[in-house]
């Protein structure tokens, strides 16, 4: 019966130790100039956010989707709007721009277009409450039956309890 926790632990240890990469390569050189977008994926007319890090100046940042952003020097992000008219399913270009340095990465737009807020042209259907239009005289008077009942069973257990105590 131990076998199986013991095996379990050893595979998924040994799956960690295969998947990660070598330390060297996981610290990378701190300086270096990073970029991102999230998400990678937007619906037309939706945000996305921005990161650059390891630049010392402002960084610019443009694509075909949107408005050129730049990234103030000592920030490390920015947001922008996609265009409304970006193509749904096509993929666009992200260029990061770190004074002679650049990178690019990829944004995909979702084949949606993300909906407007509704807009209500109609108050809520309010005020009907304590109206007589559906008055039911069949179930008023089952209501009724059913109060009266439930009293007068109350009523009589409560009395019961009295006379087996012996008062």
């Amino acid at each position: 019966m131990r076998a199986i926790p013991v095996a379990s632990a050893v595979l998924l240890s040994l799956g960690t130790f295969v998947l990660s990469p070598p330390a060297a390569q996981s610290g990378g050189d701190a300086e270096g100039f990073r970029v991102s977008v999230l998400p990678s994926t937007v619906a037309p007319g939706g945000r996305v956010m921005l990161h650059a890090t390891g630049c010392a100046q402002s960084v610019s940042v443009s694509s075909g989707v949107f408005d050129t952003v730049i990234i103030p020097r000592g920030r490390t992000s920015a947001r922008s709007v996609v265009d409304r008219d970006a193509r749904p399913g096509a993929g666009y270009e992200v260029s990061f721009h770190c004074g002679t340095f650049w990178q690019d990465v990829d944004l995909t737009i979702a084949g949606v277009r993300e909906a407007a807020p509704p807009h209500w042209r109609k108050g809520v259907d309010a005020g009907d409450g304590g109206s007589l239009a559906d008055l039911d005289l069949k179930q008023i008077g089952i209501g009724a039956a059913l109060i009266t009942a439930s009293l007068g069973t109350a009523y009589h257990l409560s009395r019961r309890r009295s006379d087996e105590d012996g008062n």
